[in-house]
């Protein structure tokens, strides 16, 4: 957050107007719109499961605190937003150490629930005799309050160091570690526990599930190959970005990256500013790669929003009856699903 400050003493006398003034304009507009699609996306998974909540398994579990962390990670947008038109913090201390935590928790753990997905998924199709009996729900109560646990303990260092201050009588809110090490951390735990630990599971598992499911005699099978190859590509298209570019800022910041001081500088931080807020836009892809591309989910949002809007026109293919429900998808989020695939 600290390019957010419009006065960038510590950036020396390099211009640094002009991408202040394009953040001014580019990131309460793009933040505005993820977090309402973020809100409205992730808040009707919510509600689909929670309904249908006696019918709840493992990867419902799994699907539901994805949208409860994209909603955490959602929900401070607007004050980063405003932040970034008035260049100054207005919320205190304590809202800028709890929006940092919250930021950084839903983070970690929308991250780390996409993980537990695809290693529940791949047990499922490669192991599914095996681990069967293990899916249930206990067992998903006890992964989540692990993930959850797990997510704040990596953002600590964030509530810890992310403080208001006052420079040249501007309020800002940015993370200013005690040491070089903590500074370090910063940099790390998004890169390689955000990105690199991630997409090395997902590629890993995925390279194994696709050839399985290539040899399985069903008429969907592309369908699945391709919905799992773009949720690796969109994973990565939307992370790698903004991490390559904190890694390029810091290089920079030690003078290992050299060239043209203002420049360099002034793309850099650009670069930051898109890239962090494009990868941020991951956050509404997720219930419509995890959730609203299966069928059975689709009708039950279907139905949900019928409920609530009688008037609501529905498309002529989304089939409402009981016995829709029986019908098995082969990219469903459910494990009844998933067996149907192993079949």
């Amino acid at each position: 957050s600290d390019y957010y400050d419009s006065d960038n003493t510590g950036y020396g006398p390099c211009d640094s107007h002009g991408v202040n003034a394009f953040g001014k304009v580019f990131l309460p507009t793009l933040y505005t719109l993820v977090f309402f699609l973020g809100f409205i996306g992730n808040g009707l998974v919510v509600c689909v499961l929670v309904k249908y909540r006696k019918q709840t398994n493992l990867t419902d579990i799994c699907l539901l605190n994805l949208a409860l962390s994209d909603l955490l990670f959602v929900l401070t947008l607007p004050l980063y937003a405003y932040y970034s038109v008035v260049s100054e913090w207005t919320f205190g201390d304590f809202m800028c150490r709890f929006a940092a935590a919250s930021h950084n928790t839903g983070f970690f753990s929308s991250i780390f629930f996409m993980v537990v997905m695809t290693l529940d998924r791949y047990a499922v199709i490669m192991h599914s005799l095996r681990v069967a009996r293990y899916r249930t729900l206990r067992a998903g109560i006890t992964i989540t309050i692990i993930v959850w646990m797990l997510s704040f303990s990596v953002s600590v260092p964030t509530l810890i160091f992310t403080k208001m201050t006052n420079e040249s009588s501007v309020l800002s809110c940015s993370y200013t570690p005690e040491s070089y090490a903590w500074e370090l951390y910063n940099l790390l735990a998004p890169n390689i526990l955000g990105l690199v630990i991630p997409l090395l599971v997902m590629l890993i598992c995925y390279a194994r599930i696709i050839p399985t499911l290539v040899n399985m005699r069903t008429a969907k099978k592309h369908r699945v190959v391709k919905l799992i190859v773009s949720i690796v590509v969109a994973f990565f298209l939307f992370w790698a970005p903004y991490n390559i570019s904190l890694v390029l800022k810091f290089l920079k910041e030690e003078r290992i990256l050299q060239g043209n001081e203002c420049n360099l500088e002034g793309n850099l931080r650009l670069a930051v500013t898109v890239t962090e807020a494009f990868a941020y836009t991951h956050c509404c892809l997720n219930p419509i790669i995890y959730a609203f591309v299966g069928q059975k989910f689709m009708k039950r949002a279907m139905q949900l929003l019928k409920d609530w809007v009688p008037c609501i026109p529905l498309p002529s293919s989304i089939d409402l009856s009981d016995s829709s429900y029986r019908k098995s998808s082969i990219v469903s989020r459910s494990s009844d699903v998933m067996s149907t695939i192993i079949k």
